[in-house]
């Protein structure tokens, strides 16, 4: 039986209408303690309407979002359940670093203590009493972290934290996740960059038009379609019946007369040719790249796995 009380995300059947538009269609994930969860799809797939439905800041037009089995407005002291960063962040461009955070910790009753461990968090430790209207856009995103932080969340919910990083803030950024995921904590974050996501997340959720493409493991994903051999013989049919009585059935016939032969590698194809007496002209052994599965999953119109 799960504990439902150390972070879990559960989201069931959410879906949202914004009138003629269905920006979220019916999904369902979880989001584990313990792990990076990658939330992933192209802009304008429905992630941050889901998001903000986890966040209690859209109402679903069905289904729903619970976190420790409660809905975000059912959340005795969310902030202390939840912290969250999401794309529009309002800073007051004339104040601190520091008395931000100090009004943000007062909101959600917490003490001013926390704004220093924030701060030093997030590595601005050194700039707090700079005003933030002087801080580049990768110091804003590292000060939105720090107000998610305040609370001592067990759940991060990040909206495309990437965005304005420096390649050193990304790699800073990466390193916190999985620190923060391995204290037991949840972490669900949001982005259209699978390259970005794919260093950093134990688990994918990839939705396309509003609806669930894939949810699984990384490893899962690249698995899920084995890299192919690509033949040119002399006799495809006799090399295919060859290769199918040695078990190997995935066999696609390529529209310019190759094979595609999937679950295999080139060096049982070629031995299985030899004995088979059919002349092979040549052979790839073609890689199925992370990004190209993304990019087939996001693009196949109704495709739900």
């Amino acid at each position: 039986m799960h504990d439902d009380r150390n972070g879990r995300v559960t989201v069931r059947e959410l879906s949202k209408r914004f009138g003629a538009v269905q920006a979220v269609d019916g999904l369902t994930f979880d989001v584990e303690p313990g792990a990076v969860t990658g939330f992933l799809g192209p802009n304008g797939s429905g992630k941050t309407t889901t998001l903000r439905m986890i966040l209690g800041l859209v109402t679903p037009t069905a289904g729903e979002a619970r976190i420790n089995g409660l809905r975000f407005a059912e959340l005795p002291q969310p902030g202390r359940v939840v912290g969250a960063v999401l794309e529009a962040q309002g800073f007051h461009p004339a104040r601190t670093a520091r008395a931000h955070l100090l009004v943000c910790a007062a909101a959600i009753g917490v003490p001013a203590r926390a704004v220093e461990h924030a701060l030093g968090t997030v590595g601005l430790g050194d700039a707090g009493e700079r005003p933030v209207g002087e801080y580049s856009l990768g110091m804003r995103q590292r000060l939105a972290l720090a107000v998610a932080l305040l609370g001592d969340p067990q759940v991060l919910v990040l909206d495309e934290p990437g965005n304005g990083l420096d390649p050193e803030g990304i790699a800073w950024l990466r390193a916190f996740l999985r620190a923060f995921a391995a204290q037991g904590r949840s972490v669900l974050i949001s982005s259209h960059l699978l390259a970005e996501v794919e260093q950093t997340a134990d688990h994918l959720v990839v939705i396309s038009r509003g609806r669930c493409a894939y949810q699984g493991s990384l490893a899962e994903l690249r698995g899920s379609r084995s890299a192919r051999v690509l033949v040119r013989c002399a006799d495809p049919v006799r090399l295919a019946d060859a290769l199918a009585a040695t078990g190997v059935l995935e066999i696609d016939t390529l529209s310019d007369g190759w094979l595609g032969v999937a679950g295999t590698d080139p060096v049982h194809v070629g031995d299985v040719a030899l004995g088979a007496g059919v002349a092979i002209y040549g052979m790839v052994h073609e890689r199925v790249e992370l990004e190209q599965l993304f990019f087939q999953l996001t693009s196949e119109p109704w495709r739900v796995g």
